[in-house]
């Protein structure tokens, strides 16, 4: 086949990413009620989505150096595979143990699927013309994400309103529609990822694994060679923790503040829907946040606003304000998550790329796991409008972790040349093109269904 161009990459890219994330819309509004219509408990269903958690933190960092070693397209074809797997499982767990499955293998799925798409499309871009602007193709998946996300819950609002199929429940449909669609996405994936380099066939594999551990050590190495790039995943930490609130204390509060959970539960399809496409409008709006502040200075600016709309959500009388909230929340969030990728992907050039963004995406499970059990107990204990606030809080701390990208890039904006072309080191966060989104969307990981990373739309919704 002969090489791609730059516009069939990018076509490529947007419509793989589209097709990754659709499933993830039909399951974010059912993922909470459901495992609660099963039997389990707030407080075990915290404990259950830590399994995700501890799996992506021990396969983060090997998964993200064999896709380095071994290539794109065989990590994300296990990957999408194995997140297959976990939705049919999802549709039928009806225990503690199984969901704890369930969301074992999300972790395995999340851990193999963090970074090797978005780094298939940087390097095939410069592949196919080593000048090309690429930022803006990684903007503009954030804008896909946010309206494929938007798309998928309201069909599940649909789904869920049409009542149960014979002997499955309501809630259950939006499940097998999705598995049935992320089928159909392995299919495409198949079909139009195409590795630019070398060819690497089973003969490979054997050297690719043992040359995954020195593809990790030496990502390893940049996060102690640059303060920067160790300040930038650090972020995830914070943002990880802070997730929580929206991702999966929101249907409590709502539920709280409407005093009827099936009405609720009914708001929030269309809520989902709406959250994701200012999700998407955020996302393109990163441009102009490059043009008007700078990339660091922007991301710490919005990580304080998200905050804040966090604290809305849990401090808010009434459904309407609630809602208000949490729209606001995610159109920062869009806009947030392309500033932050693009920041990590100015760190890195060559073979470590991957890598880089998998060690961001680890720093965000512990976080996650942490504020999935801590803020998930005192929602039961204290009630759920406390428990956002301490989650506000941690979003909102984070902010001063991009003053060392900031100041790198004060020091290297004179001697730095404005262009898309990739940076290396410490300068890199100042060499970002004006009006150049940069990033994937939203951040996040996602149970069964999604995915999560890296800065990935969703955390906790299968």
């Amino acid at each position: 086949m002969s090489a791609l161009t730059v516009r069939q990459v990018r076509f490529r890219y947007l419509t793989l990413y589209g097709l990754r994330w659709l499933p993830t819309g039909l399951t974010i509004p059912v993922t909470i009620l459901l495992m609660q219509e099963r039997g389990l408990t707030l407080s075990q269903i915290g404990l259950v989505s830590t399994a995700q958690g501890l799996v992506v933190l021990a396969l983060e960092l090997p998964t993200g150096g064999l896709a380095d070693a071994l290539g794109s397209r065989v990590v994300l074809v296990t990957a999408w595979a194995v997140s297959l797997l976990s939705l049919g499982l999802f549709a039928v767990a009806d225990s503690f143990a199984l969901f704890f499955l369930v969301w074992a293998l999300q972790g395995v799925y999340r851990a193999l699927d963090s970074g090797p798409l978005d780094s298939w499309y940087v390097e095939s871009t410069l592949a196919a013309d080593r000048d090309a602007d690429y930022e803006p193709g990684l903007g503009f998946a954030g804008t896909v994400a946010g309206l494929t996300i938007a798309a998928g819950a309201l069909l599940s609002g649909g789904l869920i309103a049409l009542g149960p199929v014979g002997p499955v429940s309501a809630l259950t449909v939006p499940v097998l529609v999705a598995a049935a669609l992320q089928a159909v996405a392995l299919v495409v994936l198949l079909v139009l990822l195409v590795e630019t380099g070398p060819a690497r066939g089973g003969r490979a594999l054997r050297a690719s694994v043992v040359a995954a551990p020195r593809m990790v050590g030496q990502a390893v190495g940049l996060l102690r060679r640059s303060r920067v790039l160790l300040a930038l995943v650090s972020v995830e930490l914070f943002w990880g923790f802070g997730m929580v609130t929206f991702e999966s204390l929101l249907p409590i509060r709502l539920a709280d503040v409407v005093g009827d959970p099936e009405r609720a539960a009914a708001l929030l399809g269309p809520a989902n829907s709406a959250a994701w496409l200012v999700s998407a409008a955020g996302a393109a709006a990163t441009p102009l946040l490059l043009r008007w502040l700078g990339a660091a200075p922007a991301a710490g600016l919005l990580r304080i606003l998200q905050g804040v709309t966090v604290l809305g959500m849990g401090l808010l009388a009434g459904p309407a304000g609630v809602l208000v909230a949490y729209l606001a929340c995610y159109a920062v969030h869009g806009a947030s998550n392309p500033l932050h990728l693009g920041l990590l992907h100015r760190q890195v050039d060559g073979p470590y790329r991957t890598s880089v963004i998998s060690l961001n995406s680890m720093m965000g499970q512990p976080g996650f796991a942490l504020g999935a059990v801590l803020l998930t107990a005192l929602a039961d204990r204290s009630g759920v409008g406390p428990a956002m606030v301490v989650g506000a809080v941690a979003l909102a701390v984070a902010a001063p972790l991009y003053l060392p990208a900031w100041w790198a890039g004060r020091r290297a904006a004179p001697a730095t040349p404005a262009g898309p072309g990739p940076a290396t080191g410490p300068a890199g966060p100042g060499a970002e093109p004006a009006g150049a989104a940069a990033g994937t969307g939203p951040a996040g990981g996602v149970p069964p269904g999604g995915a999560a990373a890296s800065a990935e739309p969703h955390r906790a919704a299968p």
